[in-house]
This record gives C-alpha cells, structure tokens and sequence, in this order.
C-alpha cells in the first residue's frame, strides 16, 4: 500500500493546522507540524501489517502526537520575553582582545590543517564550504561519485576538527 502523498497533502494539511490550532497551538507551531507530519509519512510510511488503511486517521493521529510533545517540551522550557532595547544590550557588538587572538590563531590552525591535506580532499572541502556548491556540483567538478565527494568532504571536516582548537 503506497499513499498518494501530494493529494493527501492538498486534502488534509488544512484541516490537520485548524485541529491543530483546536489545540492551542500558534498558526506557525501548527503549520509546522503539519510539515513534520507529511515529513515523517513521506519517510515511513505504515507498512501492511500496522492494520491501518486509513490515511486520514493516520495522519490526524500522527499530528496530534506530534502536537502532544511539541506542547510537552515547551512545558519544560522557561521563555522569557525581552523588549527590544534589552534584547541588544545582552550580546556586546565588539569582542574582547582576548577574543580576537584567539580567533586568529585558530583561523592560522584551520589554514595549516587545509595546507595539510591531500589535495583532492582540500579541493573537495574549498569547493563545497568555501565556494559553496553542493555536493553533486562537486562531484561533477571532480570526476566522481557524490558518495566519494562526500567522503572527501567529511575527511576534511575530520580533519580540521582534530586540528583545530576552536572550543
């Protein structure tokens, strides 16, 4: 049994964010699990055996699950809401003396630990973080796999992060 996603969307995603707003929730928080819910459908979608041939049940459950913890975390965590004029006195705009060097030396580490690569890998890494192209721009770039271009990336990211001390 596959279910046709985009007409279950086209159907239901209203009615899932009006039960959901039901609920108490935001009109965005609503909206946003109404996405997570098709989202997690999308990527697991109930097999066979679950029993359940009713995708509308299935994803007004799921919503509302979904609902459920989202309303349960926001039980634990504290908000406290700040004017405007508080919010920018918190973070200072300069960083400190001490700041700054610590921010050139890692930058001179991370431009060491580039040096130290080979260099498919560190054109791997410049092309995808740098010049930001995706994966498989790099791979065509390159001449191969995006596994293999991911892998490059990844070793490079390894890399740097064993090198660099950047806490």
């Amino acid at each position: 049994m596959t279910w046709d996603i985009q007409n279950l969307f086209r159907n239901h995603a209203k009615g899932i964010v009006r039960s959901l707003r039901r609920r108490g929730l935001s009109e965005e928080t609503a909206a946003d699990l109404t996405q997570d819910t098709f989202v997690r459908v999308i990527a697991a979608q109930p097999g066979k055996s679950d029993g359940n041939h009713n995708p509308k049940a299935y994803l007004y459950q799921a919503a509302r699950n979904l609902g459920v913890n989202h309303q349960r975390r926001e039980a634990l965590v504290e908000m406290v809401h700040l004017e405007s004029d508080e919010a920018a006195n918190l973070a200072d705009p300069a960083p400190s003396p001490e700041r700054i060097v610590y921010s050139r030396q890692c930058l001179a580490q991370t431009y060491e630990a580039l040096g130290e690569l080979p260099e498919r890998t560190r054109l791997a890494f410049e092309m995808h973080r740098l010049g930001e192209r995706t994966i498989a721009e790099v791979a065509e770039e390159l001449g191969v796999s995006t596994t293999r271009a991911w892998s490059l990336i990844r070793e490079a990211y390894r890399h740097l992060i064993g090198r660099v001390d950047a806490t």
